[in-house]
């Protein structure tokens, strides 16, 4: 990983102070976006990934979600390690991290939905969720807003308005509302909603305090992301994820406690 450090500019930090989240434009170049969407392209065709410690949760020929990415290709690793979002991570967090999950989503339209029903809502989000929630899963620390789950999403392709993006209740991560009333109240005003539209290369940056979902696709183009989740390193990886240590034993060493989780409680704080 490079030396050089890397930070939020004070706007995108209040940005994501204020609701949540932060779109991170350009971060990953043309090869890179290539070569960790022909590794998902790759595993979607693999019918011995599990045996490569990878799991599939398919939604139907239109949808399907991988996880527990790094062993399988050096450009997923990548991503999960990439010097210039890490830091980001770091400093949202608090201190150093650990991975805690990864994840892709590779989906298109329906086409049992009727486009019709599609274009009634202004947003379509197929179910909303978050990982923690304002008070035990949040801080406020030198007047800054820290969440201990924060995940990167790269946008592998183009997501316009009808492309399926990821659609948040911005400013919900600062909220201890009950969590159904606040997405009920959000839905019956589409002005509570924001969907995310990024160039391929993009990145989002979020607390998963912050109520989130993917959202129906209108259009008939393929969206392909790619997501790393990362914790405190005392913190256990989402089960499913879990690295083996022969090839932890293969990485770098100035990686292995990203990978592993191995600083535990000796946690190096940003402060």
């Amino acid at each position: 990983m490079s030396s050089e450090k890397v930070y939020l500019t004070p706007a995108q930090r209040l940005h994501f102070d204020i609701y949540g989240y932060v779109l991170l434009e350009n971060v990953l170049n043309s090869d890179e976006i290539q070569r960790m969407k022909d590794a998902l392209y790759k595993i979607k065709a693999d019918e011995d990934r599990d045996a490569k410690r990878v799991y599939a949760r398919p939604g139907g020929e239109h949808h399907v979600l991988f996880g527990n990415l790094v062993e399988y290709d050096p450009a997923l690793l990548e991503y999960a390690v990439h010097p210039k979002l890490v830091p980001l991570v770091e400093e949202v967090v608090g201190g150093a991290v650990r991975l805690e999950e990864t994840e892709a989503i590779i989906n298109s339209r329906n086409p049992e939905t009727e486009l019709d029903a599609l274009h009634k809502r202004r947003y379509n989000p197929t179910g909303f969720h978050r990982g923690t929630q304002h008070g035990w899963g949040t801080y406020i620390e030198q007047n800054k807003f820290h969440c201990i789950f924060v995940k990167t999403l790269a946008y592998l392709t183009d997501v316009g308005p009808d492309d399926g993006g990821t659609c948040v209740i911005p400013g919900s991560h600062r909220l201890t509302w009950n969590h159904n009333e606040m997405i009920e109240a959000a839905l019956s005003d589409d002005k509570l909603i924001y969907q995310v539209e990024a160039s391929a290369g993009s990145v989002l940056l979020f607390a998963e305090a912050l109520i989130h979902s993917t959202t129906a696709i209108r259009s008939d183009k393929e969206r392909v992301i790619l997501i790393s989740g990362y914790t405190p390193p005392m913190v256990r990886e989402w089960p499913g994820n879990e690295v083996s240590p022969e090839f932890i034993e293969t990485l770098p060493e100035d990686i292995r406690p990203l990978i592993s989780g191995s600083d535990s409680w000796h946690w190096k704080r940003r402060y």
